[in-house]
């Protein structure tokens, strides 16, 4: 039960991998913040089935792509304990298109929505935990980062930052006892990936050592390690988690 009591905000966190990030560091024995930016039924259907846990959730809409959504967020995470111990930022969005016929609201809507989350919750986060030094952010990137996929060039663009934005924090932050991490998820089973072609979710798994998507419990269960107190030598690092397709 190391994160009893612990203090944790995950962005995008009542779907998909999110919702399992929540669920796991709910279990054991966290007091989570989840944040979404619409789905009513998925939040309350979450802090329904997270009843009887060690720890618990509570959700709240905000939209942490602004910077009043994301210092609300933060606020009502440390309201009563004045700090916060971990967060993770897994907030983002797919709208896949060949670039020389991509629309320039899908350009500027995935840049603006997988990006602008990581400044502003990062920004009034590090200030929750300064006071105590002592922290861990974890961000939820993208293996096409590293391999770049054909038709998300917008995606791939975003989650490459991610990883160059977790490495520079990282810098900033070390001497206060902060650590920052990053998660490179391969082909997860999620609402996101689930409108993918068949013939494109057939070449990756079989292009893969373990040759099977994997599961938002299996990319949770890393960002738990990250956070936690085995980690505490790492900082700045991307540990991918992908069954071997790099």
């Amino acid at each position: 039960m190391e994160f009893k009591d612990h203090i944790v905000v995950v962005t995008g966190g009542t779907r998909g991998i999110g919702r399992a990030i929540s669920f796991l560091f709910a279990s054991q024995g966290a007091r989570v913040f989840a944040a979404y930016l619409s789905n009513d039924l998925a939040a309350a259907a979450l802090v329904k089935e997270a009843q009887g846990l060690t720890g618990t959730i509570s959700v709240i809409k905000a939209d942490v792509g602004t910077a009043a959504g994301a210092q609300a967020l933060i606020d009502a995470a440390s309201r009563e304990s004045g700090h916060i111990d971990v967060l993770v930022n897994n907030a983002g969005i797919i709208r896949d298109g060949w670039l020389a016929m991509m629309a320039e609201e899908d350009w500027e809507a995935v840049i603006r929505t997988n990006l602008s989350p990581l400044f502003h919750c990062c920004k009034w986060g590090v200030r929750k935990m300064m006071a105590r030094r002592s922290g861990s952010i974890v961000t939820v990137s993208s293996i096409s980062a590293l391999t770049g996929t054909a038709g998300q060039t917008n995606y791939a663009a975003s989650k490459g930052a991610a990883i160059s934005f977790t490495k520079s924090l990282a810098r900033e932050v070390g001497g206060m006892g902060i650590r920052v991490n990053a998660i490179v998820a391969g082909l997860i089973a999620t609402d996101m990936t689930a409108g993918l072609k068949q013939d494109v979710v057939e070449r990756i798994v079989k292009g893969s050592a373990l040759g099977r998507i994997g599961t938002p419990e299996e990319v949770a269960e890393a960002v738990v390690f990250l956070a936690s107190r085995r980690a505490s030598y790492i900082t700045g690092q991307s540990l991918v988690v992908d069954g071997g397709t790099v």
